[in-house]
């Protein structure tokens, strides 16, 4: 009778638990069970690790064989745990000391060949490890660049189950052929690369080999500033207005202006892309702020997350402390656009499914475009929009009310004149130069934050506003009328205080005064209230 144990990690949602993969060998009919709650990926283990055994020049016992993986309870899903169980069955067969494969966690898939490959959420995976105690892991070499990224853990990075038996048993470690396959693919297939119309990225779409600039888009003054403001202060923005405006233009543009991830928001955003499958080949770390534009066919699973068995990320987990844009937003099923309302106000996501509940985080900029009409060009042209006064309001009402409530900030984008496209208007400024003033509101608004649990102007409650950072005598006068009128909501007020502090922040003042909540009121109600669409003019 022989046993062996070693460990791997289980992921649910983004978090990761070390389970003890255990294998017990006795005699009678060769026989492989497997127990502990694994999934059918996981079953078919069985043969995948028999054969990479036996192709890595070993030995398979023939004798009763029982794997299991503790804790029972937690669901196991995936084919990492292939490494562990192949070591845990040499180790049992005494062809691996089992004393040399208790303190390590091992992490990867195996082909029949006996080769390593990669697998999701590695990174989570180790940074579970390491908060267990772990100080040694086992992963494809190909990922040991992301798992190194968890300090105090020594990452051995291998090739095969044959070098890796090699390095525990001291003999000579045989050299292999690199790993030539690429990542897994992405969970949500929907979801393609920026540039082709709709996807996912980070730090914003390159369109062929260039970085889209800010200086790109012509006129849209008040646009401008929204984006600006929705940079300063992580508020959500809506543009609507013709197509052909620049509203995606803008949209792309944001990502760009919002400070670089610190390390500690970097691994966050890098956990989940790992977790999705869609951290790209040969990076490790992502330290930009991440975009995603889903099409507007997108079903709620791939936007908040789903699939079967335990959850995976969707597009708002993917764009966490980075940029979610819905273009041509009012053709999203009105169901998948009120599932963003909870994340839009929590920051974070629950599902729950038969496998268990997931805690994702989703703590992201959302930017909204939207034509005022099915065909565009409401208000656009005067008399040429066809659409009958039914279908225009049919169509505006897809964005429901309580949705739209969370925006912050609401801008009409006109269309482009004819002077405006011949270069005859002033040059707008460069993503460089506002991406400066974004960076100083941010460290403006840091600074006035730094001993509580909030980050941005947008996270902080109206309460915590109004009482501990008062505005200027006055300052609030204007949107008080608002909100008896019936023209704002008590969200609505709190959020138009939380603009104001970004104005403010962005034109250097120490407090919202009448002029910051003017230009407030302005971006989030669209009606004119006299100040100049402008930062710090009044």
């Amino acid at each position: 009778m022989g046993f062996a144990r070693t460990c791997s990690v289980a992921l649910v949602g983004v978090e990761g638990v070390v389970v003890e993969v255990q294998a017990d060998l006795e005699p009678g009919v060769a026989a492989f069970t497997l127990v502990g709650l694994p999934d059918k990926s996981l079953v078919e283990s069985r043969d995948r690790v028999r054969a990479a055994v036996v192709n890595s020049g070993a030995d398979w016992p023939q004798k009763k064989l029982t794997v299991g993986l503790s804790p029972a309870s937690v669901p196991k899903a995936g084919s990492g745990f292939d490494l562990a169980v192949a070591c845990a069955v040499l180790g049992a067969a005494e062809r691996i000391d089992p004393r040399a494969l208790a303190d390590i966690v091992m992490i990867g898939e195996l082909g029949l060949d006996g080769r390593v490959r990669p697998v999701r959420g590695v990174l989570p995976a180790v940074l579970a490890a390491a908060d267990a105690g772990y100080e040694q892991v086992v992963v494809p070499e190909c990922t040991a660049g992301e798992a190194a990224l968890v300090p105090g853990v020594s990452v051995l990075g291998v090739r095969s189950l044959r070098q890796l038996i090699a390095v525990l048993t001291d003999e000579p470690v045989p050299e292999e052929e690199p790993e030539t396959v690429g990542r897994p693919d992405p969970l949500l297939a929907g979801l393609s690369m920026p540039g082709s119309g709709a996807g996912t990225g980070l730090g914003g779409p390159v369109h062929d080999g260039h970085a889209p600039d800010l200086a790109d888009v012509v006129g849209q003054l008040s646009a401008r500033t929204a984006i600006e403001v929705a940079a300063a202060g992580a508020h959500h923005v809506m543009l609507s207005g013709p197509p052909g405006a620049g509203k995606t233009m803008l949209a792309e543009r944001l990502p760009a202006m919002l400070p670089p991830l610190t390390r500690a928001e970097a691994l966050e955003v890098t956990a989940i892309h790992s977790v999705a499958g869609m951290l790209p080949a040969g990076t490790s770390m992502i330290d930009t702020a991440p975009y995603c534009a889903p099409h507007h066919s997108a079903t709620i699973q791939s936007l908040v997350g789903g699939g079967p068995g335990v959850a995976r990320p969707g597009a708002v987990s993917l764009s966490h402390r980075g940029v979610l844009f819905l273009d041509e937003a009012p053709e999203f099923s009105g169901r998948a656009l009120d599932a963003l309302r909870q994340p839009l106000e929590a920051g974070h996501v629950v599902i729950a499914r038969s496998a268990g509940v997931v805690r994702l985080p989703a703590r992201f900029l959302m930017a909204l475009a939207a034509n005022p009409c099915p065909c565009g060009q409401y208000r656009a042209h005067g008399g040429e929009c066809d659409c009958s006064p039914a279908a225009v309001r049919r169509y505006q009402a897809r964005l429901s009310g309580p949705l739209l409530d969370r925006v912050d900030l609401r801008v009409e984008v006109d269309a482009v004149t004819r002077n405006e496209l011949s270069g005859y208007g002033p040059r707008g400024e460069s993503t460089r130069a506002v991406a400066d003033r974004v960076r100083q509101a941010r460290e403006r608004a840091a600074a006035r934050l730094a001993d509580t649990p909030w980050r941005t102007n947008s996270e902080v409650p109206g309460h915590a506003l109004r009482t501990r950072w008062p505005a200027a005598p006055g300052a609030l006068d204007e949107a008080e009328i608002d909100l008896e009128r019936g023209f704002l909501t008590a969200r609505g007020l709190d959020r138009v205080l939380r603009v104001a502090w970004t104005v403010a922040d962005l034109a250097g003042h120490d407090r919202p005064f009448a002029q910051d909540v003017a230009l407030a009121l302005q971006l989030r109600t669209g009606i004119s209230r006299g100040v100049p669409m402008t930062i710090g003019a009044g």
